[in-house]
C-alpha cells in the first residue's frame, strides 16, 4: 500500500524540511573538510585514497527474517551533524537478493556511534496497515558484523571484506555553513553537506576512467565532453556558487532588530544543500551508484532527486540510456513500465495511470541504472506524480527487457538468470 507520509519521512530524518528547523548557534562561517582528495586523473601513487573521518563504505550479506535467499547490503556512513534534527552518524544504502531487485534504505539519526537505524523506503516493502516502512535496528559488532532486528525480527549480516588488490570505494565528506547575520547568535544559516564516493585500488586504467566518470556525474554532466574537476575543486566550485546565491538573496534582506524573533521570516533563510552518493548495486563487472541531491532555498519545502548511474568496471565507462538500450526498445518500454508502476502507486492492474499519476502513458526516463537482475527507471518528484508521492523507482526484470538491451553489457548470461 502506498503512503505519501511514509515516502517523505526520510526527508525529515535528513533534515530536509529546512523551513521547520532551528539554526545552530554559531556566529561565523564554519567549515569541515577531509584531507585533500585524489586529482581527477590519478596515478598509481594516488591509488590508495583514505575515507574522511567518520565515514565508511561497507558491504554485508545475510538472510532477512522469513526469506530463504541471502541479501547483499551496501551501506555508506557519513556525519549527520549539519542536520539540525540531531547529531551522530547518518547512513544511506540499498540491498538486493538473488533477483537483483534493489531496495533503498534511509537513515534515522541515532546518537550511538555503533547504532544503525534504517527505514526501508521502497513501497514494495511496506508492511503495516497504513503502508509503514519496515525499520532496521542494527548494532555494529566486533569484527564488523551488524546484528539486530528487521521489522522486529532478529537478523545478522556479516561484513564482506574487499579482496586484496581489487577496486574499493572511499567516502569523502565536506561541509560548510554561512551565517546570514554573523553578529547575531541565532542567525539563520546556509548549510552545505557534500559526500562523494571515490574509487581506490585495483588496476590503474579502469580505476582512473571510473573516477573521471564519477566526478562528471557528481557535477551533473549528461555527456563525457567536459574534463572532470578534482574533487576538492568541484566541492569548492559548488560551495562558492551556493554561498554567492545566498549572499545575493540576503542583499535585499535587512537584519532584524529583534534578535529573539524566530518567525517564518527567519526560518525560510535557513538554506540547505545536500549531496550524497551511495551504492545501489555491485556485482561482477557492474557498479551502479545513486547521486542524491536536496536543496532548500526558501518556501514551503525543498526539492530533491536521485540520479542512478551504472559503470562498466572493465573500462570505467559510464553506461547511459543509449548505451544500455537499443533504439528499437522505445515502443515496448511504456507498456512494461505501466504494468510495473501500478502496484507502486496503489493502482490495480489495468487501472488508468492518471487516476494517481500526472500521465496517461508512462514516459521513458533516461534516469536508468542496471543491476544483475534488471533495469531501474527513476522518476523524480513532479516528473510523473505529485511531490507527496515521492520518487518512483520502477524495476523491470532482465527477463522482460533482455531483447531490448545492447550486446556487451556487464550483465550475467541469459542462462544464468534463467537458473535463478
Amino acid at each position: 500500500m502506498f503512503s505519501p507520509t511514509r515516502s517523505l519521512r526520510w526527508l525529515v530524518a535528513l533534515g530536509g524540511l529546512a523551513a521547520c528547523q532551528s539554526p545552530t548557534s554559531q556566529s561565523t562561517a564554519t567549515t569541515t573538510q577531509p584531507p585533500a582528495a585524489a586529482p581527477a586523473a590519478p596515478t598509481e601513487a594516488t591509488a590508495a585514497v583514505a575515507s574522511s573521518p567518520g565515514t565508511a563504505y561497507h558491504a554485508y550479506r545475510g538472510q532477512l527474517p522469513g526469506q530463504a535467499d541471502s541479501i547483499t547490503l551496501h551501506l555508506v556512513t557519513a556525519p549527520a551533524r549539519f542536520f539540525a534534527l540531531g547529531s551522530g552518524p547518518g547512513h544511506r544504502g540499498s540491498y538486493y537478493g538473488a533477483d537483483g531487485h534493489p531496495y533503498q534504505l534511509q537513515s534515522q539519526l541515532s546518537t550511538a556511534p555503533d547504532s544503525v537505524v534504517l527505514n526501508d523506503v521502497s513501497p514494495e516493502r511496506a508492511s503495516g496497515p497504513r503502508g509503514e516502512a519496515p525499520v532496521w535496528r542494527l548494532r555494529q559488532q566486533p569484527g564488523g558484523a551488524l546484528v539486530g532486528t528487521v521489522a522486529g525480527r532478529p537478523v545478522r549480516l556479516r561484513l564482506l571484506p574487499a579482496p586484496a588488490g581489487t577496486l574499493t570505494l572511499a567516502v569523502r565528506y565536506f561541509a560548510d555553513s554561512l551565517a546570514a547575520f554573523p553578529r547575531q547568535a541565532k542567525s539563520p544559516r546556509a548549510r552545505l553537506s557534500w559526500q562523494a564516493l571515490v574509487p581506490a585500488g585495483g588496476p590503474a586504467a579502469p580505476r582512473q576512467a571510473l573516477q573521471a566518470s564519477m566526478l562528471r556525474d557528481l557535477r551533473g554532466d549528461t555527456t563525457d565532453a567536459r574534463a572532470p574537476l578534482a574533487l576538492p575543486a568541484l566541492y569548492k566550485q559548488q560551495r562558492d556558487t551556493f554561498f554567492t546565491d545566498y549572499r545575493a538573496e540576503l542583499a535585499a534582506t535587512p537584519a532584524p532588530t529583534d534578535t529573539s524573533d524566530t518567525g517564518s521570516y527567519r526560518a525560510t533563510l535557513n538554506y540547505e544543500q545536500q549531496t550524497a552518493s551511495y551504492v545501489l548495486f555491485r556485482g561482477g563487472d557492474l557498479l551502479s551508484v545513486a547521486y542524491f541531491t536536496y536543496d532548500y532555498s526558501g518556501g514551503a519545502h525543498g526539492n530533491y532527486g536521485t540520479t542512478g548511474a551504472s559503470y562498466d568496471l572493465r573500462t570505467g565507462r559510464r553506461l547511459r540510456y543509449d548505451d544500455i538500450f537499443l533504439p528499437s526498445a522505445a515502443p515496448s518500454l511504456p507498456a512494461l513500465l505501466a504494468t510495473a508502476v501500478r502496484p507502486l502507486v496503489g493502482l490495480k492492474p489495468g487501472e488508468a495511470l492518471d487516476k494517481t499519476l500526472f500521465v496517461k502513458r508512462m514516459p521513458i526516463t533516461h534516469n536508468v541504472y542496471l543491476t544483475a537482475g534488471g533495469v531501474v527507471f527513476t522518476y523524480q518528484p513532479y516528473e510523473i506524480a505529485a511531490y507527496a508521492q515521492g520518487e518512483v523507482a520502477v524495476f523491470l526484470p532482465l527477463g522482460q527487457v533482455r531483447g531490448l538491451l545492447r550486446q556487451g553489457l556487464p550483465l550475467p548470461s541469459a542462462a544464468s538468470v534463467a537458473a535463478r
